[in-house]
């Protein structure tokens, strides 16, 4: 998008503070600004995540592994970038469901609306507001571009990257979707978050597959996360029994932490558990074919996994949950 500018005389401070005033405006809870340079420091803990081999089925990470590292390699007209967050905090403790194993644990994140089309479309009208306002140009992001989120996130002042790598919020606890607007306009930054998790290690004590060796350090192939959603092949068999009734992510991290207390169920109507997605029976989700699966799950997250994998999730869960589902609905349903 570009736009002659119509406030050209605003002070950047000034400039700033409007943007900010209409992405609350806009429905975003929080947000802040900071530069688009490069930090070396994400391309060092990038190249050792890689190196290491964490990204594991995640091919995409090392194919883009350049612009990711660097905001000004994947567009190399930003000047700063806009930091938007929305809060989808849950009302109830999503661990409540691991106590049912003839259930299907779904992280609180995909129970309502795939977030990546309620943000973008706000990204969106944030991004002609500042062009039509400030002029310049502008690109936004919601997790469809290498864009290293948190690490942003973090500098822009929105919260800081806790001992279980997400970001933490002491407004808003863990409970945050991100997204961004690059923009060629040169605003004055945010004064970075600072981290506040302490001595506190509940987080990683919590890991039902141990996934988190040290503090700030994730071992994403034993994640619930990445198993269950980004893995796809077969589930290792002994993590697999630790995944207990989890088929679609994980929570156990984030509910545990202590700043939620702090946190507020999420406002947003578009993030409200849809009834399809609360606890749903292994049963009916091991009885879906494939027809069935997208349209249950049309306009959710859990459509991009696809029924194969949410079938490979819900057949280890009745496994190792002690429920073995009947013969009839664990035959695999995916063709003819």
């Amino acid at each position: 998008m570009q736009h002659q500018s119509a406030d050209a005389a605003a002070g950047p401070d000034a400039v700033k503070a409007v943007i900010k005033s209409e992405a609350l405006r806009l429905g975003f809870d929080d947000v802040g600004v900071t530069t688009a340079a490069a930090n070396p420091d994400d391309a060092d803990h990038l190249t050792a995540y890689l190196a290491d081999g964490r990204h594991g089925d995640m091919g995409w990470m090392a194919t883009t592994a350049e612009r990711r590292a660097a905001p000004q390699v994947l567009w190399a007209d930003s000047c700063s970038i806009i930091c938007c967050a929305m809060n989808y905090g849950p009302a109830d403790d999503p661990r409540a469901v691991l106590a049912q194993p003839d259930r299907g644990a779904i992280s609180v994140y995909a129970q309502g609306r795939d977030y990546h089309e309620v943000m973008k479309k706000r990204l969106k009208a944030l991004g002609r507001f500042i062009v039509g306002h400030f002029g310049g140009e502008v690109k936004v992001f919601v997790d469809t571009a290498p864009v290293m989120e948190k690490p942003l996130a973090q500098r822009a002042g929105l919260g800081w990257i806790g001992k279980h790598t997400n970001l933490v919020s002491r407004r808003f606890g863990s409970w945050l979707f991100l997204g961004e607007v690059f923009t060629t306009l040169d605003l004055p930054p945010d004064t970075p978050a600072t981290d506040h998790c302490g001595s506190c290690d509940r987080c990683r004590q919590a890991c039902p597959t141990a996934a988190l060796p040290e503090p700030y350090r994730i071992e994403p192939r034993r994640c619930v996360s990445y198993l269950s959603i980004e893995s796809k092949g077969d589930l290792p068999e002994d993590l697999a029994a630790r995944m207990g009734n989890r088929v679609y992510g994980c929570d156990d991290c984030l509910a545990v932490c202590p700043w939620n207390s702090f946190a507020t169920p999420s406002p947003h109507p578009e993030f409200a558990p849809r009834p399809e997605a609360i606890a749903p029976p292994l049963t009916d989700l091991l009885a879906l074919d494939d027809a069935a699966f997208r349209a249950r799950f049309a306009g959710s997250a859990i459509k991009r996994l696809g029924r194969d994998r949410l079938h490979r999730n819900a057949e280890a869960a009745a496994k190792h949950c002690g429920d073995a589902a009947p013969a009839d609905a664990t035959r695999d349903r995916a063709g003819p």
